[in-house]
C-alpha cells in the first residue's frame, strides 16, 4: 500500500478533516478546490494547475463570471421552487439551506458581491417577490411555470363569472323591486282619490242638512198640512243622510284595512332590500382593499427616515392582493407597501371616492358629507347599475380617495 492509498490512516484523516463545510474564503471555483486553511490554499495558488486556469480566466473574464452567475441564480431558483413555492421565507434562511451542498457554485465567483445584491436582483427581474423588514430581508417565490399560468387564469376565468352572475341576479333583484314599485303606485293613487271624494260627500251632506233646517225656520204662514208634510220630509232626509254616513264610514274602514296591507306590503319590500343589502357585505366584505388607481398614505415607521412617512401616493399595481406598488406623488418614487402599512385618504366634500370594501366594493361614489364623530360618510354612488343610489354611514376604512 503505498503512502498516500485511499485506506491509509493519514488519507482517512484527511476526509474527516474535509467533511462538512469550509471557510468560503480558502475555496477556488475555478479549480473547484476547498482548502482548510490560509497555508493552503496559498499552496494551491502557487501550484502550476491553478495557474493554467487563471491564464484561461484572464482571456475572457466577464464571459466566465456570467456563466457562474446563471448557474448561481439557476440553482437558487431551483432550490426555491423545491422547497419554499408557495411561502414567505427569509432570505438568509434560503441561502444557508442552498450552501449546505459543499459543491454548489460559490458566491463569490459571481458577479453580486452580497446576498443584499443578489435578493434586490431578483426583486428587480420579477423572479421574486422582496420584502425589507426589521428582521431583514424576505423572499417569495413567483411561480411562471406555465401549468401554474394556466391554473391561475381558470380561476381568474371563475371569479370573473361568479361575479357577471351575481351581478346579473342583482338586476333580476333590482328589476322586480321596481316592478313591484311600479304595481304598487295605481292602488295607492286610487285611495287617495278616494279618500278625496270620501271628504267631498261628507262636505256636501252636511250642506244639505243645513238647508232642510233653513226650510223649515222659513218666517212664513204654514198651514197644519203643510208643517207635517214639511216634518215628514226633513224625518227622510235626516235618515237618508245617517244611511249614506253609515256607509262611507264602512268604505272608509274597508280603505283603511286596505292601506294597512298595503304597508305592510311596502315594508315587505324594504325588508326584502335590507336581506339584499345583507348577503352583498357577506359576499363582498374581504380582508384585502387594495385597488389600482386610488391615492393612499404611507403608515410604515420604518420608512421615515427616507422621507416617505404620512407622505401620498398613487397605487399602480397590486401585487398577491395584499401589496401595492405605490407612486409617490411628491418624488415620483415607486414603493412596494403592504397593505397594513397603508391608509385610506379621504377627499374633500364633492370629491369622488371608491369603494374598496362592503357591499358595494369597487363602485365609483362621490362624496356627500362626513360625519367625524362616528367616523362615517355619506356617498352617491356615480356609475353602474347602483347609479343615484345613497348609502349613509359608510366607515372612513372602506373608502378612499381617486384622481379626478
Amino acid at each position: 500500500m503505498g503512502k498516500n492509498d485511499f485506506l491509509t490512516p493519514k488519507a482517512i484523516a484527511n476526509r474527516i478533516k474535509a467533511k462538512g463545510l469550509q471557510k468560503l474564503r480558502w475555496y477556488c471555483q475555478m479549480c473547484q478546490k476547498q482548502c482548510r486553511d490560509e497555508n493552503g490554499f496559498k499552496c494551491h495558488c502557487m501550484s502550476e494547475s491553478h495557474q493554467r486556469q487563471m491564464q484561461v480566466f484572464g482571456q475572457n473574464p466577464t464571459r466566465i463570471i456570467d456563466g457562474y452567475s446563471e448557474e448561481f441564480e439557476g440553482a437558487f431558483l431551483d432550490h426555491m421552487r423545491c422547497s419554499h413555492r408557495f411561502s414567505r421565507v427569509a432570505a438568509t434562511v434560503v441561502y444557508n439551506e442552498y450552501i449546505n451542498d459543499r459543491h454548489h457554485v460559490h458566491m463569490n465567483s459571481t458577479q453580486w458581491a452580497t446576498l443584499t445584491e443578489f435578493v434586490k436582483y431578483l426583486g428587480r427581474t420579477g423572479k421574486c417577490k422582496v420584502e425589507e423588514t426589521p428582521k431583514g430581508w424576505f423572499i417569495t417565490y413567483i411561480d411562471r411555470d406555465s401549468e401554474t399560468i394556466f391554473k391561475e387564469k381558470l380561476k381568474n376565468k371563475r371569479i370573473k363569472s361568479d361575479l357577471a352572475e351575481e351581478e346579473k341576479h342583482e338586476r333580476e333583484i333590482q328589476k322586480q323591486i321596481e316592478k313591484a314599485a311600479e304595481q304598487l303606485a295605481p292602488v295607492i293613487d286610487g285611495n287617495l282619490e278616494r279618500d278625496e271624494k270620501l271628504e267631498g260627500k261628507e262636505l256636501k251632506l252636511e250642506s244639505g242638512v243645513k238647508v232642510g233646517f233653513s226650510l223649515g225656520s222659513a218666517g212664513k204662514q204654514i198651514t197644519g198640512r203643510e208643517k207635517g208634510e214639511s216634518s215628514k220630509w226633513i224625518f227622510e232626509a235626516e235618515q237618508e243622510n245617517e244611511r249614506k254616513v253609515r256607509t262611507e264610514k264602512r268604505k272608509a274602514s274597508e280603505n283603511f284595512g286596505k292601506s294597512e296591507k298595503e304597508k305592510k306590503s311596502v315594508s315587505a319590500l324594504e325588508e326584502l332590500m335590507k336581506e339584499e343589502e345583507k348577503a352583498k357585505e357577506r359576499s363582498n366584505r374581504k380582508d384585502y382593499w387594495l385597488f389600482e388607481g386610488i391615492i393612499v398614505k404611507v403608515m410604515s415607521k420604518a420608512l421615515a427616515e427616507k422621507g416617505y412617512y404620512k407622505q401620498k401616493g398613487v397605487v399602480r399595481k397590486v401585487i398577491d392582493k395584499y401589496v401595492g406598488e405605490i407612486e409617490m406623488l411628491d418624488s415620483k418614487h415607486i414603493l412596494r407597501v403592504d397593505q397594513e402599512e397603508l391608509e385610506t385618504v379621504i377627499p374633500q366634500i364633492g370629491g369622488l371616492v371608491k369603494i374598496v370594501n362592503g357591499a358595494y366594493r369597487g363602485s365609483t361614489a362621490k362624496l356627500l358629507s362626513v360625519d367625524t364623530d362616528k367616523f362615517c360618510a355619506k356617498v352617491q354612488i356615480e356609475k353602474g347599475i347602483y347609479d343615484g343610489r345613497l348609502l349613509k354611514g359608510v366607515e372612513y376604512e372602506d373608502i378612499c380617495k381617486i384622481p379626478q
